[in-house]
């Protein structure tokens, strides 16, 4: 089965033109070969060494990926109870979205995951914002951190990537994902009110500027696309992975998985930006002109949907695996 492109799943409508899946598990499978004898190496470090080895860039992917299993199953000392760990941003001035003349370019660059030109026609134009200083998460929601919201509020949402809906304690600090926009909107309220803080999702500006460190730049870590600094579906391992996985994808405000992973609801619904044109595509056939805006690319995508200007949304489908990260007024 291929996965899609940015679009409902094609088998209802047609044939995604890649990736072709047997070269993704063969990538997939070759980075992963060496995962248990990682794993028995690291066995018997304590929290902070496996910590420190998840984050250092030199490590290959295969021990890091073992050090933040285990990590998991100790329990990881970065996600503690009512204490989200959010990065200071600076307000100012910053440029979000792309400029027109960009469109044909950026589209044909793409063209080889489906992309078409109306998705990209969606970040036009770059334009000015002035925003607030605020602090952003610094890394998503993690499985670990909605478990107390669950715990707390019996009628909250279980995704549905929690198997059976019980919690994948091997998984407890992959982010959160497979959830509604009003379920982000409610774990955030639910922290804001036991922390007493002003915790909120990000807006898509909040969002940009964590991404771009304002400078506009197409990826976290600068212009040039790397599939080796984000999990996307270019090589594997096509779930989920622990936050905080990829280091050299960092932002320049040391933000963590803004690419790929998860896509990340931000607070606001779908509207053109100023000057820009409404754009009917498959989502406003299945939401309606609004739905919420989603951000960063996933596990399951390709790396388009990583750019740090690119506009999504939510499709029911299991192939869009949707979470958040959480925001703070300063």
């Amino acid at each position: 089965m291929n996965l899609p492109s940015d679009g409902p799943d094609r088998a209802e409508t047609e044939p995604s033109p890649a990736p072709e899946p047997e070269a993704d598990l063969a990538l997939s499978g070759a980075r992963l070969a060496v995962f248990g004898p990682a794993l028995a190496a690291l066995t018997g470090l304590d929290a902070a060494e496996l910590l420190a080895v998840l984050q250092h860039h030199d490590e290959p992917f295969a021990k890091r990926l073992a050090a933040a299993t285990l990590l998991s199953l100790l329990g990881d000392p970065r996600f503690r109870a009512f204490e989200p760990d959010l990065v200071d941003i600076p307000g100012g001035p910053t440029t979000i979205g792309l400029a027109a003349a960009r469109v044909k370019e950026v589209t044909e660059a793409w063209a080889h995951a489906g992309v078409e030109r109306d998705w990209i026609a969606k970040e036009v134009p770059a334009h000015r914002v002035e925003l607030a200083p605020y602090r952003i998460g610094r890394y998503p929601v993690t499985n670990a951190e909605y478990l107390q919201f669950v715990r707390a509020c019996p009628q909250a949402e279980r995704p549905s990537a929690w198997p059976h809906g019980t919690f994948p304690w091997a998984a407890a600090n992959h982010p959160v994902y497979t959830v509604a926009p009003a379920s982000a909107d409610a774990y955030a309220a639910w922290v804001a009110a036991e922390t007493g803080r002003p915790i909120r999702l990000p807006t898509e500006a909040e969002w940009e500027h964590a991404a771009t460190g304002g400078d506009g730049r197409a990826f976290p870590w600068g212009e040039r696309w790397d599939p080796e600094r984000a999990n996307t579906a270019e090589l594997g391992p096509l779930c989920a992975t622990p936050v905080g996985l990829y280091p050299t994808g960092r932002s320049p405000f040391g933000v963590w998985d803004l690419a790929g992973n998860v896509e990340e609801y931000v607070a606001e619904d779908y509207r053109p930006y100023p000057g820009g044109e409404l754009i009917s595509d498959d989502l406003t056939e299945i939401h309606g002109v609004s739905y919420r805006i989603a951000r960063g690319g996933s596990f399951a995508r390709h790396g388009d949907l990583a750019r740090c200007q690119r506009r999504h949304g939510w499709y029911p489908s299991i192939w869009y695996a949707m979470g958040f990260r959480l925001a703070e007024s300063r």
